[in-house]
C-alpha cells in the first residue's frame, strides 16, 4: 500500500514539473479541451491605424468569434521594427509552445525561413508575401492593394483639382509598392494629364521623413495625398496643417485620425484567412498555403467616409471600379 502510495505521489510531481516553464512560471498543460495558442508579432503598435491594427483587430474578431478568451489565447509583442528583436520574439513564444504565430511583417521572412524547421509542429504565418519557402508549417499571406489602391486612384483623379497628386511611400516592397501601382494606374485611367509624383522615404516608421515627403508634395501643389505603412500620420499631419488637401488610405480605416480631410481607405480583413489557418492548425495542416485578400473574396473593402461630402462622381466611378475588378473587366497590374 505505501509503496503505491509514493508511486502516486511520484506521478503527481512529474506533472506537476512537466507544467512549469524554465522561468518557472506556471503552464497551462496543453490538452484537446485547452485555448488555441496564438502569438503576433508586429513592427508598430497595435493602434497604428495601418499594417499592424488590421491584423490585431482581426486577430481579436476571430477570438471573439470562436468562443473568446476560453477558446482562443492571444498574446502579442508590438513595435518589433528592429527585426533582430523580432526574430527573438517570435524564437521566444515558439519555444513555448504557442500553435500559431504570426511575423506580421515583410521584413521577418528571413528569419521564419530559417527558424520554422526547428518547430515543426508550429504554424507559422508572415506576410505580406507569398512565399511560404517549400515548408510544410509556414504560411505565407499578402494583399491585392494594388485592387483597393485602383479605386482611390480613381476617386483621386476625379477629386483633384489642380491635377497635382502626391504619394508618400516607406520602403517600395510588399503591399506598399503594389498599392501605389494600383493607385497611379487608378488616377491614370480618369484623368491622364494628373501629375502623380512619389516618395520613398526607405522606412516604414519613420514618421519625420513621411511628414517631410508630404511636405514637399504639398509646396509642390499636391492637393491629394496617399501613402502605406504605419508612418502616414506624418503625411496625415501634413495634410492637415495644409488644411486643404485631401487623403486616401490604406491597410485600415483612417478616417479616425483627420475626419475632416480623409475621403477613403481600402481596409485589410484577414478574419477569413486567420479562421482558416487556426482549423487547420487544429487538424494538423501547419502551413503550406499561401493567402491573398481580393475585393472578390471580400479580404479587402473600401470603406467611405461618411462624414466627408464625397461628390457622386467620385462614388459612382468608385463603384464602377470595384464592379469591374470583381468580374474581371478591369485588370490591375500589381
Amino acid at each position: 500500500m505505501k509503496t503505491r502510495q509514493f508511486a502516486c505521489v511520484v506521478v503527481m510531481l512529474l506533472v506537476a514539473a512537466m507544467t512549469v516553464s524554465a522561468s518557472g512560471q506556471a503552464e497551462p498543460m496543453a490538452d484537446d479541451e485547452g485555448a488555441f495558442r496564438i502569438a503576433v508579432v508586429m513592427p508598430s503598435a497595435t493602434t497604428d491605424t495601418a499594417f499592424s491594427q488590421s491584423m490585431y483587430s482581426a486577430l481579436v474578431t476571430v477570438q471573439e468569434e470562436m468562443g473568446g478568451e476560453s477558446a482562443i489565447e492571444l498574446v502579442y509583442s508590438e513595435t518589433m521594427f528592429v527585426v533582430p528583436d523580432a526574430a527573438a520574439a517570435v524564437r521566444d513564444y515558439a519555444t513555448q509552445g504557442y500553435d500559431l504565430i504570426v511575423a506580421h511583417g515583410s521584413q521577418y521572412g528571413s528569419f521564419i525561413q530559417d527558424m520554422a524547421p526547428e518547430f515543426p509542429e508550429t504554424a507559422f504565418a508572415w506576410g505580406t508575401d507569398v512565399n511560404t519557402f517549400g515548408l510544410d508549417n509556414v504560411y505565407a499571406y499578402t494583399a491585392a492593394a494594388e485592387q483597393g489602391g485602383y479605386v482611390n486612384g480613381v476617386m483621386a483623379g476625379i477629386m483633384s483639382a489642380g491635377g497635382q497628386i502626391g504619394v508618400t511611400g516607406p520602403v517600395e516592397v510588399g503591399d506598399a509598392r503594389t498599392y501605389i501601382s494600383g493607385f497611379v494606374q487608378g488616377v491614370e485611367s480618369v484623368n491622364p494629364a494628373a501629375q502623380v509624383s512619389q516618395t520613398w522615404t526607405g522606412s516604414f516608421s519613420d514618421v519625420a521623413l513621411m511628414t517631410a515627403a508630404a511636405q514637399t508634395h504639398i509646396a509642390n501643389g499636391a492637393d491629394v495625398l496617399t501613402g502605406s505603412s504605419q508612418s502616414v500620420v506624418g503625411s496625415i499631419g501634413a495634410a492637415q496643417e495644409a488644411g486643404d488637401v485631401l487623403w486616401f488610405g490604406t491597410q485600415a480605416d483612417q478616417t479616425s485620425l483627420a475626419p475632416e480631410l480623409v475621403v477613403a481607405s481600402q481596409v485589410y480583413d484577414w478574419t477569413d484567412m486567420l479562421t482558416e489557418m487556426i482549423e487547420n492548425a487544429k487538424s494538423g495542416v501547419y502551413g503550406g498555403e499561401a493567402y491573398v485578400l481580393t475585393l472578390q473574396n471580400g479580404g479587402l473593402k473600401i470603406g467611405y467616409n461618411d462624414g466627408f461630402d464625397i461628390p457622386a462622381e467620385a462614388i459612382d466611378a468608385a463603384e464602377a471600379a470595384i464592379a469591374g475588378i470583381i468580374d474581371g473587366s478591369i485588370v490591375v497590374e500589381p
